[in-house]
């Protein structure tokens, strides 16, 4: 027997929840072709996985890696972690599809988290994944963008959408989703989607035809029974399967309204990343909900003005818990506290702040550390985790020069901290939430499995080194521990550093 690719001598496993057992795993092109004992089989190029554990690719179901994902280091930074595939087009704000003006608003308000665009616009979602496909090192998904296709064709109106624009929205989703798309977006608490009904929603819910609703829902925290009864809202008016995205509080909460959800028969999964901290742009978490910062300009008008001072002084609370990631032009500012900065300002916080997004255009961002931050919150962090509905999601965000860690070590950290520290998952666990289970939730029915037949994105890792590097301090240190990973059957990662070959492909469901 001839492959192109043997990993021999390691303890495969396969993304089924089986435990680990001893195989060689064989690849031919980029499938895999064998997975069993292969004695006497020959190969191009063998890879002596011993002591080590072979896996799926992970899924990363959450990654703002739009435009960072052609960065070399963003790709190497999620290859060690074991990262495969980035599902792009969250919250509801990404690239596609819409107009040159649509492209730029997008661009412009989510500017701290996706960066910009890379090729101009106008552009359909077909035309996105062209730009990815075998352009990257990982494979790419992508979900259209509710608050994207509002803009497009409303443009910045709070008005609810009458007929004819439902039915233009409604065109989107479905050109999108012939284009290739596993799922619909939104981002409740970002601008134009807070503007949606849930009926609106529903509506363009109908089309998806089994793949993924995904939200950012309309409240967390103390809100969150309020965000998840508009997601089963949704869900039954639309029949559709929903994702909630970034699923963080207190688990006491949050649980109930997750089992609530499931047992009106709603299908219902979500994701976590193994952090208590958040990021997002500064304007969603400062200025206050009748700024329409879907119209930058104005917003700008209104925060040069002074007429939000009184609004800033009911933010002293807030101020001690942002840390700022991106503020072009002001670079000396990323990484400082919002208070440290001001002292070196020689300003209040809260002047800071209002100088910071004048000066950046809205265009900072932020991590913020949440109130339950400490042990209470991170026992809620693990239990949310162990639920079965749960898959891995990072988050992450690359852009600025000092982003939450995330990006960098979150899937590292489910398997150094949460697997082999703490006990949380079983490592055949820990594969099902990182790889199987969330390669079905959209629809790319050929990954997160390693069977015969079955593409080949494949990792090796050390059970005991992987870890994460990544902290608050050095957010973009990378993970140890994976030093083995294909793409698509071609080895993009060996011995820890990235080949430069970009096999990635541009993923429609399956």
């Amino acid at each position: 027997m001839a492959f192109d690719v043997i990993i021999s001598g390691g303890r495969v496993l396969d993304g089924t929840g089986a435990p680990p057992y001893r195989a060689d795993l064989a690849v031919s092109g980029d499938r895999v072709a064998a997975v069993g004992r292969l004695d006497g089989a020959r190969a191009g190029t063998v890879i002596d996985a011993s002591g080590r554990l072979v896996a799926p690719g992970f899924v990363d179901c959450h990654a703002h890696g739009d435009a960072a994902v052609f960065d070399p280091a963003v790709q190497r930074a999620a290859l060690r972690q074991g990262v495969t595939t980035f599902v792009l087009g969250q919250d509801g704000l990404s690239f596609a599809p819409g107009s040159a003006a649509t492209v730029g608003y997008a661009s412009r308000y989510f500017a701290a988290v996706n960066g910009a665009p890379p090729i101009d616009g106008p552009l359909t979602v077909g035309a996105l994944l062209d730009c990815y496909d075998g352009a990257v090192a990982v494979n790419t998904a992508y979900l259209i963008p509710h608050g994207t296709i509002r803009y497009d064709v409303m443009g910045p109106s709070p008005d609810a959408a009458g007929p004819g624009d439902l039915a233009r929205m409604r065109a989107h989703v479905e050109r999108g989703l012939a284009d290739g798309a596993v799922g619909l977006s939104s981002g409740l608490e970002y601008l134009p989607g807070r503007y949606a009904s849930a009926a609106e929603l529903a509506a363009l819910c109908e089309p998806l035809g089994g793949l993924p609703y995904v939200t950012h829902m309309r409240a967390y925290g103390d809100g969150a029974a309020a965000g998840m009864t508009e997601v089963t809202e949704i869900a039954l008016a639309s029949g559709a399967a929903v994702h909630v995205s970034h699923l963080h509080g207190p688990a006491g909460v949050l649980l109930p309204l997750v089992e609530g959800a499931l047992g009106r028969d709603v299908d219902l999964t979500f994701d976590t990343y193994p952090y208590l901290r958040g990021s997002t742009i500064l304007a969603m978490v400062v200025l206050p909900p009748d700024v329409p910062g879907a119209e930058p300009d104005r917003a700008l008008e209104m925060l040069a003005s002074g007429e939000l001072d009184t609004w800033w002084a009911g933010l002293e609370q807030t101020w001690p818990r942002l840390t700022i990631s991106h503020a072009p032009g002001l670079e000396w500012a990323e990484g400082l506290g919002m208070v440290e900065a001001a002292e070196r300002a020689g300003v209040a916080p809260a002047e800071f702040c209002r100088r910071l997004l004048v000066e950046t255009r809205l265009e900072a961002g932020c991590v913020s550390a949440r109130p339950d931050e400490g042990p209470e919150g991170e026992e809620s962090v693990r239990r949310m985790l162990r639920h079965p509905a749960q898959t891995g999601g990072s988050d992450g965000i690359y852009v600025g020069g000092h982003p939450h860690p995330r990006g960098f070590g979150a899937f590292a950290r489910f398997l150094g901290r949460h697997v082999r520290e703490l006990g949380d998952w079983t490592w055949q666990e820990a594969i099902v939430h990182l790889a199987s289970h969330p390669a079905r939730r959209f629809g790319l029915a050929d990954r997160g499995l390693l069977r015969p037949g079955f593409a080949a994105d494949v990792v090796v890792f050390d059970p005991a080194t992987v870890a994460d590097r990544a902290t608050y301090a050095a957010p973009r240190s990378l993970a140890v521990g994976v030093d083995d990973v294909l793409v698509s059957g071609t080895r993009v990662l060996t011995g820890g550093e990235p080949t430069g070959a970009t096999p990635g492909r541009a993923l429609r469901p399956s």
